[in-house]
């Protein structure tokens, strides 16, 4: 059975105007299971987690300011969230989702978290939206638990995973490969094991052309026995804060290769589903469901 990890508290609010779309943690699991796609069944609710796979991942310095509220001004601004416990207790929460979904995705072969793909959060810091990096904590559980050998990140989402290549760039367990845009943020990038930038208004054809000889490549080099796959819809040509050009049909085939090619290998793949800054909230749906429509054809 798909499981999916879903907390009410992902659609936390924020001040009126902010451009962070928060609504779609509210409509995905709504349009999931109004057109049958998922039941009742496929969700599960993420908890506050224990701390120490947290500070596997994170200092103890800087969570320890996170969980007190206590960040100066300078770190907040970082992040681009005005702080709050409320805030705290969503990305920690999340963090769980992602731990839980790896263990689920051992089991079943795939799982899913509506939020996550947290990927610019650092060892000791924040950024851009992201204050704990759930899939590299997911990744480090699964290694120090003896649960995986080595792990593939897989990271689509149209911006570079800096945090995820800083946390893991002396972590032989773990593979980071980044596949986004060449001139979006983070405009300082970190280096991944992998990195593919592309340039701007890159569309579905170059796109996937890349994706299809890479991936495969990697997996036969690397020999992951787990996958983390971030799967951001920010890849459209029409998300706001994105600079490729590819369409929804191209993001659904994206989607497809890569979860097709985790079954084709008997990889466990777990995803985050990451950035999507269309305008239209319908757009950012669609592209969302896809993949979890998908998951649900190619695995059960």
């Amino acid at each position: 059975m798909l499981k999916i990890a879903y907390h009410p508290i992902y659609k936390h609010p924020l001040p009126e105007g902010h451009r962070f779309p928060m609504i779609k943690y509210e409509l995905l699991p709504q349009q999931l299971l109004y057109e049958g796609t998922c039941i009742k069944d496929n969700f599960f609710e993420p908890q506050i987690p224990d701390s120490a796979p947290i500070l596997a991942v994170h200092t103890q310095q800087y969570y320890q300011q996170l969980t007190a509220l206590s960040l100066d001004r300078k770190a907040i601004r970082k992040t681009g969230f005005p702080l709050s416990q409320e805030l705290v207790n969503r990305e920690v929460i999340i963090a769980d989702g992602t731990i839980k979904a790896s263990e689920y995705a051992l089991k079943y072969g795939i799982a899913m978290n509506i939020a996550g793909g947290t990927h610019h959060a650092y060892t000791d810091h924040g950024e851009a939206f992201c204050l704990l990096n759930d899939q590299a904590i997911g990744a480090r559980y699964l290694i120090k638990k003896r649960l995986a050998r080595k792990i593939l990140i897989v990271d689509l989402d149209v911006h570079q995973g800096n945090g995820t290549a800083e946390i893991f760039r002396k972590d032989i367990n773990v593979f980071t490969f980044s596949m986004h845009g060449a001139t979006n943020y983070p405009f300082r990038k970190e280096q991944s094991d992998l990195d593919i930038p592309l340039t701007d208004n890159t569309t579905d054809v170059a796109y996937l052309a890349i994706l299809k000889e890479t991936l495969p490549k990697l997996i036969t080099s690397e020999t992951p026995d787990f996958i983390y796959y971030l799967c951001g819809v920010d890849i459209l040509g029409s998300d706001k804060l994105g600079k490729l050009n590819c369409s929804i049909e191209g993001c659904k085939e994206r989607d497809r290769f890569v979860l097709q090619t985790c079954k084709d290998h008997s990889i466990p793949v777990m995803c985050s589903m990451g950035g999507g800054y269309s305008p239209d909230i319908k757009t950012i749906i669609q592209a969302h469901t896809n993949t979890f429509r998908l998951a649900q054809t190619i695995f059960f």
